[in-house]
């Protein structure tokens, strides 16, 4: 006996902590950045914060915003000249580490494009600069106004390439930006090369390579890297797996020289966590979210009046995901007629946001008309009597005058 009970003992010993093991919610991961986000790109949904709105310098991410303005204002195939804004930049530039070219040499925007994203030339933002904006001044602007219709609240730009750290934003800003990036077809092309042969008019070909050395791996499909001594190391990527979008970005980072491992260990961090993490249950499904009072008539169009309490719920879990930002809880309930209660006919919604993201979940009542029914069967039944005593009346009156009128008949006749 005391052997089956040992043995019962561990088997719910067992249980007990496989059940912690499997079900446990996975653990946020522990970040060298000093600021991170990811998000659901198909949902709009956060899934991992931290420091998200600090305005920070992006440095090289800046280029995103850069190429987003090539793709909407030029072809692909048209050229783009070398100025000498472009000549005078700092490494690393395609003119200084790569392949020299000389100003007043022509580059096609795609080739333009990939000497942007994958090398990361500062020399080439010079050029989208002044070819798209004329001017450095006149294409911040332009940056400005590009930042402010994505809704990048908290950024500002200066420079097309950010090596001077006089740009700032936030990791939210920059998923926001990241998500535009992959929308349009030419930035989301770029950024998902691996390598590519780029030549100006007069220059010999040579080739680059992304810097995204996650680029191809476990899913990741695009992204930007950035660094200067003040910004740390920078990364945003995108992923996708199964067919589930999500970005990632992380600032401030270590630049562990000469291996820079440490912001791609960051991202993968994150990354792995944001697929596997679960969202947190604010409401169980079937379980009264809020209780409203509705007046009514007991007898409809006569009265009396009374109210009833109405529980709604929703038929699916009410969910979010477990960050630092406080999720806006907000209810809409429509002028609803208790006499038409229906347990499956929706009466409002619960709206659920963070940030730019939300979701709306459909509420029902946990009663139907029948409930007001039951709560009133006492009245219903002495109504019921009443009219049947009043029916019974009329017929006896009825019946009397009836009767009276044929005895005066039959008087008459004789």
């Amino acid at each position: 006996m005391k052997r089956r009970k040992g043995l019962f003992l561990l088997a719910l010993a067992f249980t007990a902590i496989f059940s912690t093991t499997v079900f446990a919610d996975v653990k946020p991961p522990d970040l060298i950045g000093k600021a991170a986000i990811s998000v659901d790109m198909d949902t709009n949904e956060i899934i991992y914060t931290k420091n998200i709105d600090n305005k920070m310098y992006p440095a090289s991410i800046t280029k995103l915003v850069t190429a987003l303005l090539l793709a909407e204002n030029r072809k692909s195939t048209d050229d783009l000249v070398y100025t000498k804004n472009a000549k005078s930049q700092p490494p690393y530039s395609y003119n200084l580490n790569v392949q020299p070219i000389a100003i007043g040499d022509t580059m096609s925007a795609d080739n333009v494009m990939d000497g942007l994203l994958l090398y990361s030339g500062n020399d080439i933002a010079y050029m989208v600069a002044d070819g798209v904006g004329s001017n450095p001044v006149n294409f911040a602007k332009m940056m400005n106004s590009k930042a402010a219709k994505l809704g990048m609240k908290n950024s500002h730009f200066v420079t097309p390439n950010g090596v001077n750290d006089t740009n700032y934003t936030t990791p939210y800003d920059l998923s926001l930006l990241g998500i535009a990036a992959f929308k349009n077809d030419r930035v989301r092309e770029s950024m998902g090369k691996k390598t590519s042969l780029i030549k100006s008019t007069n220059g010999a070909p040579a080739t680059v390579s992304n810097r995204n050395k996650l680029l191809g791996t476990d899913g990741n499909i695009g992204g930007k890297t950035g660094y200067t001594s003040k910004a740390g190391r920078c990364l945003l990527s995108i992923y996708e797996r199964n067919g589930r979008h999500i970005i990632g970005v992380v600032m401030d980072s270590e630049y562990n020289l000469p291996k820079d491992t440490k912001v791609f260990e960051d991202m993968t961090e994150l990354i792995n966590f944001s697929y596997a993490t679960k969202k947190k249950v604010l409401h169980k499904k079937n379980t009264s979210i809020k209780t409203i009072s509705v007046p009514y008539k007991v007898l409809p169009f006569i009265g009396p009046e009374k109210t009833v309490t109405i529980p709604l719920e929703s038929k699916e879990d009410v969910t979010t995901y477990n960050n630092d930002l406080k999720p806006l809880i907000s209810l809409k309930v429509d002028g609803i007629k208790p006499w038409k209660l229906n347990k499956d006919t929706s009466v409002g919604t619960i709206n659920i946001k963070q940030k730019n993201s939300g979701k709306s979940y459909k509420l029902y009542p946990m009663i139907s008309k029948s409930t007001l029914i039951k709560d009133n069967i006492i009245i219903y039944a002495a109504a019921i009597i009443v009219l049947i005593l009043v029916i019974g009346l009329i017929m006896f009156l009825i019946n009397k005058i009836n009767k009276r009128r044929n005895h005066r008949g039959r008087r008459i006749r004789f």
